[in-house]
């Protein structure tokens, strides 16, 4: 794991330049808050692709769904508390219900905008989101791999929510790695406990695998970055341990534990801790004490996975 940190909103406003220059189709349909979800460049450089419709998020959706019906791919953009659920019913109706290519980029996901405060702090997106049939959903576990799954999501056909985080989080990925949307990435082979992550939670959760593999556990450890379609044979493999533990920054409600708890009850003979956002709202705090207050944490991890064995 590199020393250099970034946020995965970066990679994404790098990206989608990128991907704008190469395909005319794609659009970027902003709703005011280009400068905080890194779409700036995107609008200096292809005017003629990029509109914003001002802080009208559920216009945004209805907006970007006629896009898509004359062949565009359009990427709603704007914060994950509103691009879930303030646009919920519109994503329901307008995007999944028709199965239209609309994707929604959202920065300041899970508790990473710690310091704007509980109202910004956006716990329930993914548990929503995965909900609703036809949607994939995506949530990046660093820098490199946010700019190869957003590529990923442009050339998949369909809705897709991808989260992105406001602040830096340690670059895990070197730059040839690849992606598979609906594939989880296998980061350490182990057998005596098993640890499936994503997002800004997979750093945390590579420390405390190399921390108890110093004291002799051996760790199987899985970047879950797509949370819809789970990886369902990773959950498998990770099963014939017997022991999971899920991190996420998410409640522990419907999100990746409760989506890795629903393949173990269906098959038996496992037990699935999870670590995550404790069910509660966020508070105004730095994001590290958020983590540690929901128990998000290498200590946490290294603790809960000795007690499993």
């Amino acid at each position: 794991m590199s020393e250099i940190k970034k946020a995965t909103r970066e990679g994404f406003g790098e990206e989608i330049v990128k991907l704008g220059k190469k395909d005319n189709k794609i659009y970027v349909v902003d709703v005011d808050i280009g400068k905080s979800c890194k779409t700036g460049e995107f609008r200096k450089e292809l005017p003629e692709q990029y509109f914003n419709v001002g802080i009208a998020e559920q216009n945004a959706a209805g907006v970007a769904a006629g896009m898509a019906t004359c062949g565009k791919v359009p990427f709603v953009v704007t914060y994950a508390v509103f691009g879930s659920l303030r646009m919920c019913e519109m994503i329901r109706q307008e995007i999944c219900y028709p199965n239209l290519n609309v994707k929604i980029a959202c920065s300041h996901g899970g508790v990473t905008p710690a310091n704007d405060g509980a109202s910004h702090q956006c716990i329930e997106d993914l548990g929503v989101l995965r909900t609703l049939p036809n949607m994939t959903v995506v949530m990046p576990a660093d820098y490199v791999s946010a700019k190869k799954l957003v590529a990923a999501s442009a050339e998949m056909y369909g809705p897709c929510y991808l989260r992105f985080t406001r602040d830096s989080i340690p670059v895990i990925y070197d730059e040839d790695a690849e992606f598979v949307i609906g594939k989880a990435n296998k980061l350490k082979e182990g057998k005596d406990v098993a640890i499936i992550a994503n997002g800004d939670t997979v750093c945390i959760a590579l420390k405390a695998a190399e921390q108890l593999e110093a004291e002799g556990i051996s760790v199987k450890l899985f970047d879950m970055h797509t949370i819809k379609p789970l990886d369902v044979d990773a959950v498998k493999e990770c099963m014939e341990i017997g022991k999971i533990i899920t991190v996420e920054d998410h409640n522990i409600i419907n999100g990746l534990g409760g989506a890795v708890c629903e393949v173990a009850a269906e098959q038996g003979n496992t037990i699935v801790k999870r670590i995550g956002i404790q069910d509660q709202f966020g508070q105004s705090a730095p994001y590290e004490r958020l983590l540690e207050m929901n128990g998000i944490t290498v200590e946490n991890i290294v603790n809960t996975a000795k007690t499993l064995m």
